[in-house]
Order: C-alpha cells, then sequence, then structure tokens
C-alpha cells in the first residue's frame, strides 16, 4: 500500500481560516523543513474557546491568536506534545487568556538515557512546560460546552496526546499523523515502537478528519493509517535488509535508502533509520557494536 502525501496547503499565516463549523486554524509564521508552513493553532467554539496548541514563542503568533480569540473566554489551552514549536507560547498565551494548560504531562523522552547517550532533539524540547491539568488515555474532558477526548499517542515524544472532538468526528493528531510528510521519531525522544503502537491505536477508532499540528487536514485518515503503517514497515524491511547485506552505518543506510530525498532531510532522515534500527534491537534482529547511537555498528543476529 502506497502513502499519498498531500503538500497542497495556503498557511495564510496570521490569519484565522474557518475548518469548519465551530474550528478556526491559525498558522505561526515558523516556516522550515521539520515544520512545513508553519505550526497550526486551533480554536474550537463559537462563544467560549479552547485552544488546541498555541505553537512557537513568537509575538506575532501570539497577537494573531489573540485577535482570532477577540476577547472571548478561553477555557482551556490543549498542547499535543513539549517540542517548543507546539508548546513555546502556552504560558504567554495562558497568562494573556488565564485558562489552564491541559497536556499529557511534562516533556520525557520516550525511555532513560543510556549512558553517555545524548538526546539530539533536546534543543527543541520544552523543559519547562508544566500542565495545570494533566490528561490520561481515554479520559473525557469538557471545557465550557467542549467536550474531548485524550487519545494517548507516544511515538514522536513520550508524551504525545492526540484530541478527538468525538462529536464531530475530529482529530487534533498533533505531529502524530500528517498529511504532508511522515513524523519524526527520534530515539531516545521518540520510540519506533510506541508511534507503531500508537497507530494501531488510531486505526481502532472511527474518526472521519485529522487536523493535524503542521499541514492540511488527514482527509479519510483510517486509509491514510493504515498507507503510514505500511510506508514503516517498508522502511524497516529496508533498513534491516541492509543490515544483513553489510552495511553497517547510518550514514551509509541512509545514502542508500533516502537517495531520492531532499539531503536538508538527512539528518530527519537518519533520525528515523536510528529508530528503526532500535526496534529491530528489540526484536532481537540485530545487535548494536558498542553504545548505541548515530555512530552506532549494527549487526545482524
Amino acid at each position: 500500500m502506497s502513502l499519498d502525501l498531500d503538500q497542497r496547503f495556503d498557511p495564510r499565516h496570521g490569519k484565522p481560516v474557518a475548518i469548519e463549523t465551530g474550528i478556526v486554524r491559525v498558522t505561526a509564521p515558523n516556516s522550515g523543513p521539520m515544520t512545513f508552513h508553519g505550526t497550526n493553532s486551533y480554536l474550537i467554539g463559537r462563544e467560549r474557546l479552547v485552544v488546541v496548541d498555541p505553537g512557537p514563542d513568537d509575538t506575532n503568533h501570539l497577537a494573531a491568536l489573540l485577535a482570532a480569540i477577540d476577547g472571548r473566554p478561553v477555557d482551556a489551552i490543549l498542547v499535543t506534545h513539549t517540542h517548543l514549536d507546539h508548546s513555546g507560547l502556552a504560558a504567554a498565551l495562558a497568562r494573556a487568556t488565564s485558562a489552564p494548560l491541559v497536556a499529557e504531562g511534562p516533556h520525557r523522552t520516550s525511555r532513560p538515557l543510556l549512558e553517555g547517550e545524548i538526546n539530539p532533539l533536546d534543543a527543541a524540547s520544552d523543559t519547562a512546560f508544566a500542565p495545570d491539568i494533566v490528561v490520561e488515555e481515554g479520559s473525557e474532558i469538557v471545557f465550557g460546552g467542549t467536550r474531548l477526548r485524550g487519545i494517548h499517542t507516544p511515538g514522536h515524544t513520550g508524551n504525545h496526546m492526540a484530541f478527538a472532538l468525538e462529536e464531530s468526528g475530529l482529530l487534533f493528531s498533533g505531529d502524530h499523523v500528517m498529511a504532508w510528510a511522515t513524523s519524526i521519531v527520534a530515539p531516545p525522544d521518540g520510540s519506533m515502537t510506541d508511534y507503531m503502537r500508537s497507530l494501531d491505536r488510531l486505526l481502532a477508532r472511527s474518526d472521519r478528519r485529522y487536523l493535524p499540528g503542521h499541514g492540511g487536514p488527514v482527509e479519510n485518515p483510517a486509509a491514510f493509517v493504515r498507507g503510514l503503517r505500511a510506508h514503516r514497515r517498508m522502511r524497516e524491511s529496508a533498513v534491516l535488509e541492509k543490515v544483513r547485506a553489510g552495511l553497517d552505518g547510518v550514514p551509509e543506510m541512509v545514502a542508500a535508502i533516502y537517495h531520492t530525498t531532499d539531503p536538508r532531510l538527512h539528518g530527519a532522515a537518519a533520525l528515523s533509520v536510528l529508530a528503526h534500527l532500535e526496534s529491530l534491537m528489540e526484536r532481537g534482529l540485530i545487535v548494536a557494536e558498542g553504545p548505541f547511537g548515530l555512530a552506532s555498528r549494527f549487526r545482524p543476529v
């Protein structure tokens, strides 16, 4: 099954864009190779609001959000995960609106760091974030007239939480599933094993549309997630095949597997390959020579 990515998207930076009845998107001006055209912040409601993902710490984006809020009460600020492009503005927006911060928890890696290991996404991690309200897997949360359900979807980060607006069939999917590209999974911040389990968790649901953290909506999400899962499995098979063929280093695998990919994305690709290697190690299919990391050498069992 192929993965059909959709990169058609007009961000209209700083402008409120109506997505559906009672749903408005404001996209931050933090475009880049990892963020596409910027981070999407969503406003749910009409007379009273809930904000999903306040976005990066940017004064222009704060002003744009407050203009879109237009003095209406904000009952909660939901954060899908604690990378700074999603949560960096949370504290400032909370001060401006007196709304509580809601998330799965503070930032954490998917597992404890190994001896001598460095988290390559440390600079992107919002370690200062502290939620006022903690949401658990499957719990229902109600703010004003907005009723949502938390869906714990670790993989991109350990604390990644999607939020389902079940009455509308919408899922705010953060960075777990996006239409424009596959999500970065970089150990120890993220975990490919967790990521794949989280895809299965979403496939057990019947949401009609995903509103992601970057880019446009994911239409027909069940088919898209099946394609995404198949794509990840194909990548894993390619990684295992390269190890068995004698390619024992991450750079060599990236050069072989991602030879048609924009070189600017090879750093992210290396982290994804490392995540697949870690998952293969967890299942006893390969071993690392020396400490696990981007400089490790791998061989089949």
